[in-house]
């Protein structure tokens, strides 16, 4: 493998994909710099600064009370969505815009790690919170994190952790957090049935506000009684019990086994990935041998092949017109990726399952409604070279190591037709598996 080829395989795993010029930097930097300069951005992240935060204003379900009539529930439902939209045409437009890739990828995994939907938080602004907290949390160590997570509002209404009380436990959010967030189900955990339900109990009594969007202990709801979890005997509560999963070496292995997953694929994660913070497992999964061998084997998700392509071709969301807007997103529910609504707390599938015909129909209507949108200064590149070397021209544009026969055979009769020719290079196979 080149240099070049090292570093392009890097940045396409580590970011949502890599622009041409970015390749070309990385490719003076080499590949250690450019692996130290994504864990450590340096100066101000003038992409992210361009996009803050989202101001979404007040909570719609502040204002209803128990006589509130069904034009106002209505009218609540409605502003509601429109916060929902707004946030994630927001992090959209903040994953193109972002010089920090890897700090906004590694959010997206969480979000599919923790997988939270506003389907049911049926809050924007708790939404946003939640991936704030993550955000603040996901480059370090799991202990804060987990800890934050059980006391995150849309956490708890999104496993019912506010129906969890010490009379009538609910075990939603315990088993959950074994299985799916920290232990990891048949990780050799160890775990059982009768630490689900002691868990549960430690997690007694949290309630969330929806007025104020702030999740509090009810202590009248909180079973305060010795516990037996994971063989140890204590008087859990929600931070004791985090503490606990957290430390244990069964989550730290569950954990780095997930990041090679989504940032690696379906080959067997080396031995002893796991530091004792997220970025040292980063470091230690793009520098393992295995890593390098994993190229071309990563089915690209929908989000991730959407916001490479409109990196790599110039287009920022927010400056599309509304219905262009629109339409990008339509796309993602077509392709049955869309944030901040995952399909349930497994988060999304991976590899094949972005395979299917319906999907690669989406992809192409998508594909041509973003070649539409390149900025003028990428189509100049692309045509500024002679008709005969533009499937290499758009290779280099949308950071394709090479093309295969049969692909270049079905490229090469487009050399005219700029647009479609991009739109064949967005659904080849070359560019969806990376």
């Amino acid at each position: 493998m080149t240099e070049r080829e090292a570093v392009a395989h890097l940045l396409r795993r580590a970011t949502f994909g890599p622009t041409a010029d970015e390749v070309d930097a990385a490719e003076r930097a080499g590949t250690a710099a450019t692996l130290d300069r994504l864990l450590a951005p340096p100066g101000t992240d003038r992409g992210g600064t361009a996009t803050p935060l989202p101001d979404l204003g007040p909570e719609p379900a502040a204002g209803l009370t128990r006589d509130s009539t069904r034009e106002q529930r209505q009218q609540a439902n409605q502003q509601r969505r429109e916060q929902t939209l707004r946030l994630i045409r927001w992090w959209l437009d903040r994953m193109v815009s972002t010089g920090d890739q890897l700090d906004e990828k590694l959010l997206f995994f969480w979000h599919g790690h923790w997988a939270t939907s506003e389907r049911k938080v049926k809050s924007a602004r708790l939404m946003l919170r939640h991936l704030e907290t993550l955000r603040r949390h996901g480059r370090g160590p799991l202990p804060p994190l987990v800890d934050a997570m059980v006391r995150d509002p849309a956490l708890i209404l999104w496993l019912d952790g506010q129906r969890n009380t010490r009379k009538a436990p609910n075990e939603n959010l315990s088993r959950e957090l074994m299985e799916l967030f920290t232990l990891g189900h048949g990780n050799g955990n160890g775990y059982t049935e009768a630490d689900v339900k002691e868990g549960a109990r430690a997690l007694t009594g949290w309630v969330v506000d929806r007025g104020t969007g702030v999740a509090r202990l009810e202590p009248r709801r909180h079973d305060s009684g010795p516990k037996t979890i994971l063989g140890q005997r204590a008087d859990f509560d929600a931070t004791s019990y985090a503490a606990l999963l957290a430390r244990r070496p069964e989550t730290a292995r569950f954990v780095a086994a997930r990041l090679w997953f989504r940032l690696a694929g379906t080959a067997e994660p080396p031995a002893d990935l796991a530091g004792p913070d997220t970025v040292t497992t980063l470091r230690r999964i793009f520098t393992a041998p295995a890593f390098t061998l994993t190229r071309d084997t990563l089915v690209k998700q929908p989000v991730e092949w959407l916001v490479g392509a409109l990196r790599q071709l110039g287009v920022r969301p927010a400056e599309l017109p509304e219905a262009a807007q629109r339409q990008l997103l339509a796309g993602l529910s077509a392709m049955d990726q869309v944030p901040l609504r995952p399909p349930s707390v497994g988060g999304w599938p991976a590899g094949t399952a972005w395979l299917t015909t319906s999907s690669v129909q989406a992809r192409l209507r998508l594909a041509d409604a973003v070649a539409g949108a390149a900025a003028r200064a990428v189509l100049a590149r692309l045509t500024a070279a002679p008709p005969a070397g533009r499937p290499d021209a758009l290779a280099r544009l949308l950071v394709v190591d090479a093309w295969s026969d049969r692909t270049r055979a079905a490229l090469t009769p487009l050399a005219d037709q700029p647009r479609k020719l991009i739109v064949a290079g967005l659904v080849s196979p070359e560019y969806t598996v990376c």
